[in-house]
């Protein structure tokens, strides 16, 4: 089984998240305060999501990146057997949970697309 979430106000306007399979666990409102950056909003809605298709990671690490928005650098990502997936707008990165060079590279893309420092936190 694959959980995960998606932060609706990363979505492109019009962008649609639809993959086959997916389960809607919880949606829930968050005032994230010093977390959001002047160009972000202050409350996000998290939709949490999971599916028992561990055969389509790469499928669902596209869709993730086919609707993110590309601005201020939002990204989402999960954890499939021992894989890490970080996917960004247009970009996905894959890498076996403890790889410290496969997390910096996509840590560092982060950077690149103007992801805050802070948010770049995701657990190992």
């Amino acid at each position: 089984m694959i959980t995960g979430y998606v932060i609706g106000e990363s979505l492109r306007p019009g962008a649609v998240f639809e993959p086959r399979g997916l389960r809607l666990r919880k949606v829930s409102r968050v005032d994230v305060g010093a977390s959001a950056t002047a160009a972000q909003p202050r409350l996000w809605t998290f939709v949490e999501w999971e599916t028992d298709d561990d055969h389509h990671v790469g499928l669902l690490a596209d869709a993730l990146a086919d609707v993110l928005e590309p601005a201020n650098g939002w990204y989402a990502d999960f954890i499939a057997g021992d894989e890490r997936v970080v996917a960004f707008a247009g970009k996905v990165f894959r890498y076996r949970l403890g790889d410290e060079a496969g997390r910096a590279e996509a840590i560092a893309y982060g950077r690149s697309v103007g992801t805050p420092e802070h948010q770049l936190d995701w657990k190992e």
